[in-house]
């Protein structure tokens, strides 16, 4: 790993090899024929924008011009659903999103996300299109699919929907797992916070290492832009060798929820002691308009990349990684 401290710049020579550009190129040529193929269009949308994604965990980064602010995309979301609204056709997009303080073998703060949507898709479609793309590119066979209390209940033995915070702190003692620091041990903590944990420490690195497995069905708590069905909401995530690829939902379409849900992240933001986040955006004006019924997908190329071309870490198939960028 490529020394983050490191201040020199007679190191100026590319991260990764001749040959894996080379590889790098002939994938997203794939990736850009697949869509091509189904009838979906390329687009391009602004990396800047006034809007951004209200998330408790992503952090954007954002600069200021003419005295407004402006933020650096997580992910091209919401200017992918203004155009949805607008024209209603199958879309995608390959470009370069930002997240702050991600930075390591799998992270890297600037990286390469592809996103596509497709109106007309629900929770079944757009898990049949995320693996029809998986095997088209990584050829590793059909994904096998599990929901996300299936996945606690083989690993762990726990309801993830029905268990109590204190249930969850005896499973982790259990299985003797480290508890970070300052989480809270009542029935006032968080449950997210302690199935975030606990998915992280045991069950993650044990998803997709024999065959592709696309785990669906999270908690209705954990829906961010997915539509909810009673306890779960329809949202779904790729793994492959214990690696997340792929973060996909069928699209809530309610902007009424999306604002009550933005307003709720807000405050989570604030108890976590982060700065709160726009929640009004043209991404609502477009759902106050009609946003189509559909499901879309984000992937992490570079993680896709990676795991092709049986690379150890980001740096391998990035030119220039954050620490030499």
């Amino acid at each position: 790993m490529t020394d983050l401290n490191s201040s020199t710049f007679s190191d100026f020579f590319p991260s990764a090899s001749l040959e894996t550009m080379r590889a790098r190129v002939v994938i997203l040529k794939h990736v850009r024929e697949f869509f091509e193929e189904r009838g979906f269009l390329e687009v391009e949308t602004p990396i800047l924008s006034a809007d951004t994604v209200v998330d408790r965990y992503l952090d954007p980064m954002s600069l200021t011009e003419g005295g407004k602010r402006f933020f650096l995309q997580t992910s091209p979301e919401f200017a992918m659903k203004r155009l949805l609204a607008s024209w209603e056709i199958p879309i995608f997009q390959i470009g370069k999103v930002f997240r702050r303080d991600e930075c390591g073998r799998l992270h890297n703060p600037e990286f390469t996300m592809l996103e596509f949507y497709r109106p007309g898709d629900d929770l079944e479609r757009g898990m049949g299109l995320l693996d029809e793309f998986q095997q088209a590119i990584l050829k590793r066979g059909p994904a096998r699919k599990m929901t996300y209390s299936e996945a606690f209940e083989t690993f762990l033995g726990l309801d993830p929907l029905r268990a109590s915070v204190m249930e969850m702190a005896a499973c982790a003692k259990r299985e003797k797992m480290v508890i970070p620091e300052g989480f809270e041990l009542s029935e006032n903590a968080n449950r997210d916070d302690w199935l975030d944990f606990l998915l992280g420490e045991r069950i993650q690195a044990q998803l997709g290492n024999e065959t592709p497995l696309i785990l669906f069905d999270y908690p209705a708590s954990q829906a961010a832009l997915a539509v909810s069905r009673g306890e779960v909401a329809e949202r779904f995530e790729l793994y492959v060798d214990g690696i997340e690829l792929a973060n996909g939902y069928h699209e809530l379409c309610d902007p009424g929820e999306l604002r009550r849900r933005n307003a709720e992240t807000n405050e989570l933001r604030r108890q976590d002691g982060k700065e709160a986040l726009p929640e009004e955006s043209r991404l609502l004006a477009a759902m106050d308009h009609g946003l189509p019924p559909c499901a879309g997908t984000a992937v992490g190329l570079d993680r896709l990349i990676m795991l092709a071309l049986g690379a150890k870490s980001l740096e391998d198939v990035l030119a220039f990684p954050f620490p030499i960028a």
